[in-house]
């Protein structure tokens, strides 16, 4: 008797930060592509990966914004059960600080990137949905569903990238295809000491308490929060997911 086949997941972002922790989440369950600009820590994380259980993995070095790159990296994937899109940028400034340069690089990172990574693989996906069903889950943020000052430019790429999961909801269901916008509060990341080091600079944040990444959710928090998506019985379609810190 041949052993059942496992899904497969594709996970963008995956060399650090929620993207990571969710592959080390997804493991047990899921064979898995790991997509990501740093191809060292990709190999790194696919070697842990491997060593601590019985996963195939693949690692995808590729430069999201790059149209004809991104095609030739996804071409030949026939079958998909669960894509995860966890690769983001994130910049702040006020709206008369931030130039069109950094507009453009956000929506074109936090948006197109993913719509058009969605798309190639669609077909891929819609295999999978016709035979149990496939998932794709999109990382978002808070700033996803509230802007703030000094926000204006990656709030505004991560409400676009929410009614993208909202329109491609609409479209996909009767696919077999369920989209789930997850979006966490603050967590501890490269990116948030980034950006907390921002608010100090400028004065939005106490500059004498420095970083205290214990304020903030960890990454496999959230990565739990895709998982429970991606496990949910198919009677039930957990279309948005909001996480806060504790406290």
């Amino acid at each position: 008797m041949t052993a059942p086949r496992r899904p497969l997941a594709l996970i963008t972002g995956a060399s650090q930060g929620i993207g990571a922790a969710t592959a080390r989440l997804l493991a047990p369950r899921y064979d898995l592509v790991l997509g990501g600009r740093d191809e060292q820590r990709l190999d790194a994380l696919a070697g842990e990966l491997t060593e601590a259980g019985p996963v195939a993995v693949r690692t995808l070095p590729v430069e999201l914004t790059d149209d004809d790159a991104l095609a030739a990296a996804l071409a030949g994937t026939d079958r998909l059960d669960a894509l995860v899109h966890s690769a983001g940028v994130g910049e702040l400034g006020t709206v008369a600080d931030t130039p069109a340069a950094t507009w453009r690089h956000q929506f074109d990172v936090n948006v197109v990137a993913v719509a058009e990574a969605t798309r190639l693989l669609l077909p891929a996906l819609r295999a999978a949905g016709a035979d149990g069903g496939a998932d794709v889950v999109l990382v978002n943020s808070g700033s996803g569903l509230t802007a703030r000052a000094g926000w204006g430019s990656y709030a505004a790429s991560k409400f676009a990238l929410r009614a993208f999961g909202d329109a491609l909801r609409a479209e996909e269901s009767g696919h077999g295809i369920r989209v789930t916008s997850v979006h966490p509060g603050r967590v501890d990341t490269a990116m948030q000491e980034r950006v907390v080091a921002h608010e100090q600079a400028t004065g939005a944040a106490d500059t004498a308490a420095g970083y205290d990444g214990s304020r903030f959710l960890r990454p496999e928090s959230v990565g739990a929060a895709v998982l429970a998506a991606l496990t949910a019985t198919r009677d039930a379609h957990l279309t948005e997911i909001v996480v806060r810190p504790q406290g």
